[in-house]
C-alpha cells in the first residue's frame, strides 16, 4: 500500500511516500525557521504563503524520489488537525485536488497521532506484539505537552495535557528571554551540555516539589508557566557572564525535563504500561532521552524513542499513520474541514494490535 503523506500543521511543508505503513520511499521536509527567526515565533499568515510557493515543489520530489506517480498511489493521507488553520487549509487544498484529480482516497490524519505513529516507523511490528501493550506515548512538542494510553483494542486515552505552555513553547520562549534566538529547544539543549544544571532551583510545576500536594485531577497534566517566569525574574535587569548564563539554561532545561520524565514514569507505574514512547520535537532534546533511558532502565520498562528524523515535524509519519485508517476502510469527503484544536477523544486509534486486525 503506497501512501502520500502531506504535513502543513505549522511552519514545516513536508511530503513523502510510506509504503505498507513502515517503509519510508521519501520523506521531504521544507522548513521555514529562517523567516520565523525575527519575530520569534511562527507567523501563522507568513506560514501559509510559505505553504503556498514550497507545496507543489515539495510534493512532487517526494513522489519523484519515491519513484512513484501519482496514479500508483493508494491513498492520500493529509494532517487536518490540529494546527494554524491557514496552515492547514493549504495542505489540505493541495491534497483535496489531488484526490480529486486522480480518483485517490482521501483521509484526514490527527497530527498528534502522526506524532505517536512516528515512533514506530521503519518498525511498526512492534504494534503487533501483544506483550507491548498497553503503551504509553509522550508527544512533546511546541504545540503538545501530553500522555497517552494506548492499550490493545486501540481506544486511546489522552491521561493528561499541558495547562499553559508546551514543554517546547516553554523552550522557545526562555530562549527569547534570554536572546539566544529562534527556535529555541536546539540552542538551549547545546548550551546546557556546558552548564550546571544544580546551579538554579527553578521550580517544578504539578510534582508536589514545593511540599504542596497535586490536586488529582491534574495528576498527569503539566504546567511551565511557573518556571518561565521564575526565569523571567531570575535575569531582570542582569547581564550574564558567559559561564552564568550556561548555567541558567542547564537549570531551566533540567526542571523542564525533570517534569516531562516524572510524570511519565508516574503514569507508567499507575497504568501499568509495558511499553514507553516518545515522539515530538523536543523529543529530540539530548537531556530528555538520557534521562528517561536511565529512568526506564532502573523501572525495567521498555522504551522506544523516535528518531530524530520523525521527532519533528514530518509528512512520513502523516501517511504511516493514514496507511492504517485507509486499510480499515475510511475515507474522508472533498470537503473535510480542518481544526486548530486537538479533540479530547481520540476515538480507535486503527494502528493499535486489535484495532488493525
Amino acid at each position: 500500500m503506497l501512501i502520500l503523506g502531506i504535513e502543513s500543521s505549522c511552519d514545516e511543508t513536508a511530503a513523502a511516500v510510506v509504503q505498507d505503513g513502515q517503509r519510508v520511499l521519501s520523506n521531504v521536509i521544507s522548513s521555514q525557521i529562517r523567516l520565523h527567526t525575527a519575530y520569534g515565533g511562527v507567523i501563522p499568515e507568513l506560514a501559509a504563503r510559505e505553504h503556498l510557493k514550497n507545496i507543489r515543489p515539495v510534493v512532487q520530489t517526494a513522489l519523484q524520489e519515491a519513484g512513484t506517480p501519482l496514479e500508483k498511489l493508494d491513498g492520500i493521507a493529509v494532517t487536518s488537525h490540529p494546527g494554524l488553520i491557514p496552515a492547514l487549509l493549504v495542505g489540505n487544498a493541495f491534497a483535496k485536488g489531488l484526490a480529486a484529480t486522480a480518483n485517490i482516497p482521501l483521509v484526514g490524519v490527527n497530527h498528534f497521532l502522526g506524532h505517536l505513529y512516528g515512533t514506530f516507523l521503519e518498525r511498526a511490528e512492534i504494534l503487533q506484539d501483544p506483550q507491548a501493550y498497553p503503551i504509553l506515548g509522550m508527544v512533546v512538542s511546541g504545540g503538545h505537552t501530553a500522555l497517552v494510553l494506548l492499550p490493545e483494542d486501540g481506544r486511546a486515552k489522552i491521561l493528561g495535557t499541558t495547562l499553559d505552555d508546551a514543554a517546547g513553547e516553554a523552550l522557545d520562549k526562555a530562549a527569547k528571554i534570554l536572546g539566544l534566538g529562534y527556535p529555541g529547544g536546539p540552542v538551549i539543549d547545546r548550551m546546557a551540555a556546558t552548564g550546571n544544571p544544580g546551579r538554579y532551583n527553578f521550580p517544578r510545576g504539578l510534582v508536589g516539589a514545593a511540599g504542596k500536594p497535586v490536586p488529582p485531577e491534574h495528576k498527569y497534566d503539566f504546567s511551565f508557566s511557573g518556571v518561565k517566569t521564575a526565569l523571567l525574574y531570575q535575569v531582570k535587569d542582569r547581564t550574564l557572564a558567559d559561564a552564568e548564563l550556561h548555567d541558567v539554561v542547564a537549570s531551566y532545561q533540567a526542571a523542564v525535563m525533570d517534569v516531562l520524565v516524572t510524570k511519565a514514569m508516574a503514569a507508567a507505574r499507575d497504568t501499568g504500561a509495558r511499553t514507553l514512547c516518545l515522539c515530538g520535537g523536543v523529543a529530540c532534546n539530548s537531556h530528555l532521552r538520557a534521562l528517561l533511558q536511565e529512568r526506564c532502565r532502573k523501572a525495567r520498562l521498555p522504551l522506544l524513542l523516535a528518531q530524530p528524523k520523525y521527532c519533528t515535524d514530518n509528512a512520513a509519519m502523516i501517511a504511516g499513520a493514514g496507511t492504517h485508517f485507509l486499510a480499515k476502510g475510511r475515507r474522508d469527503p472533498l470537503d473535510m474541514p480542518v481544526s486548530a484544536r486537538l479533540p479530547q477523544d481520540l476515538g480507535v486509534i486503527p494502528f493499535a494490535r486489535l484495532a488493525s486486525l
